[in-house]
């Protein structure tokens, strides 16, 4: 069963882009978001098995949805893919909880490959107990 991934984006190319890509490699992608708000709301419904997040978005911006994320399901690991990588980014992630950070410039292979190790990582340490969002 392919693993499910719920994306954040706020610019509609960029999530066409990055769905494709992941569908192409065999994951399957259960849903996106343009917003931070929007985000928790899907995630709650959709129960992704990782979640690839924006930082710069309207509303409610990544940091902001990652902190809400971690509060409400600090087992769906979150991959930041964002423009805005610097080391102010990499320690308010690190304190999120977040699994990685990766630079849109880095491009979709290497956010492939980190979303496999994750995920791989994941399963490897232990079945699925994942709460559900709300629980």
């Amino acid at each position: 069963m392919p693993k499910r991934i719920l994306i954040v984006e706020d610019e509609a190319s960029v999530r066409r882009a990055i769905h494709a890509f992941l569908e192409h490699h065999h994951f399957e992608i259960c849903g996106e978001a343009a917003a931070g708000a929007e985000a928790l709301e899907k995630a709650a419904t959709l129960h992704p098995d990782l979640i690839v997040l924006d930082l710069s978005m309207p509303g409610m911006n990544g940091i902001e949805a990652a902190s809400m994320l971690k509060t409400r399901a600090p087992s769906i690991p979150v991959v930041i893919y964002t423009m805005l990588q610097d080391s102010l980014g990499k320690s308010l992630s690190a304190s999120l909880g977040v699994k990685a950070v990766v630079s849109k410039s880095d491009g979709l292979p290497k956010l492939l490959a980190c979303i496999e190790a994750i995920l791989e990582s994941d399963a490897s340490d232990s079945p699925d107990t994942r709460p559900h969002i709300g629980d």
